[in-house]
């Protein structure tokens, strides 16, 4: 029988070792900085911001950043531009960047419990040969990962003049649809 928060909240009631295995899906820091600055460059689509700009704009540690720079520059995702006038840019549209694909590249360990890691001999857990736990978290992961790889970069910043606004950028221009698919940029 399928589970989820909404189902419990809608009941009633609530499960603890169902809410903590849900708990534990929790992404890293490392994936939610990568997924923050690949917004930021979605939205900021104008000049090229700084890895020191963008640590300012959302209060988090330039050398970290850094870091996730660098990574997302190895995948693809971003491009460094060195120099005086130098700074950051997505690596290619954010229609191509799918969110999932951001999330297995960044986060070092999927596994939700230790047994779903690499094979253990003897098994970390007494129940590991009869369990089936380690199944059932492997198919909600999955099944995680392909909510988010519905989504690409340009899905989650498609409120991007608002989203531009909370972060103090200048407003992106406006489309204005012709007709049959055709778009207008307003000045």
């Amino acid at each position: 029988m399928g589970r989820s928060i909404a189902g419990f909240k809608k009941h009633g009631y609530i499960d603890v070792e169902f809410i903590q295995v849900w708990s534990a899906m929790r992404l890293s820091s490392y994936t939610d900085y990568a997924l923050r600055l690949l917004m930021y460059l979605a939205v900021r689509q104008e000049g090229l911001p700084t890895i020191s700009e963008v640590a300012q704009v959302y209060g988090i540690s330039k050398n970290h950043l850094m870091k996730v720079a660098n990574d997302l520059g190895r995948g693809g995702y971003i491009e460094t531009v060195r120099g005086r006038n130098g700074g950051l840019r997505l690596g290619r549209p954010a229609e191509q960047i799918r969110i999932g694909d951001v999330v297995r590249y960044t986060e070092e360990d999927m596994a939700i419990v230790d047994c779903m890691g690499a094979l253990q001999d003897p098994p970390l857990c007494r129940l590991s040969p009869a369990c089936n736990l380690r199944s059932a978290l492997h198919e909600a992961l999955q099944a995680f990962l392909a909510v988010l790889d519905d989504y690409s970069l340009a899905d989650i910043v498609r409120h991007r003049r608002s989203m531009a606004s909370m972060l103090g950028l200048p407003q992106p221009p406006v489309l204005h649809t012709l007709g049959q698919g055709a778009a207008k940029q307003e000045s």
